[in-house]
């Protein structure tokens, strides 16, 4: 293609010309180099579109050096990029709670106060409130698994929530 040492690429035939003869290989070059992560096809556009700005400043002899800079600079910032993506991703965020000192530290002693008021109570009423408040279960399922009757299960449960309220204030 003889053309003028100062002719620009702004003339759509010599720009898709140009794009057919070397998008390709500029795809296979960021491929090879850097693989998927820097995402070769978008770059590629990205460097064609630059070309197409720069148009009237690129002579045809520089075009391609031109967009091999600009795709290699293009994938160097994606990579940076992703490497403060993934260091911001490991950085756990700071627990925060927008709850007063004053409640955290109620919270904390009405804790202690149940735990407290829960080692309290007998081996069969905390493990039947437990299985019925922490799990879940329903009183027919409790019955079944300690092999006691329904209304075994109601007057553990029931025992255990007295007491509770007993010891602890507010419930």
């Amino acid at each position: 293609m003889p053309k003028d040492l100062f002719s620009n690429v702004c003339d759509e035939k010599l720009f898709s010309e140009i794009f057919r003869k070397h998008s390709k290989e500029l795809h296979n070059f960021l491929y090879y180099k850097y693989g998927e992560q820097v995402h070769p096809k978008d770059q590629v556009q990205e460097a064609f579109i630059k070309l197409w700005d720069n148009c009237n400043k690129v002579s045809l002899q520089k075009a391609k050096s031109f967009l091999y800079t600009v795709v290699n600079n293009l994938s160097l910032n994606q990579l940076k990029h992703n490497t403060v993506k993934f260091k911001f991703q490991q950085i756990k965020p700071i627990d925060k709670t927008h709850e007063t000192p004053e409640f955290v530290l109620e919270e904390k002693e009405y804790l202690k106060k149940y735990e407290t008021a829960l080692s309290n109570l007998t081996e069969p009423q905390r493990v039947a409130f437990l299985m019925n408040r922490a799990e879940g279960k329903k009183h027919k399922e409790i019955a079944e698994l300690l092999g006691i009757s329904r209304k075994a299960v109601e007057k553990r449960i029931y025992g255990a929530l007295e007491k509770l309220r007993k010891e602890i204030e507010g419930i």
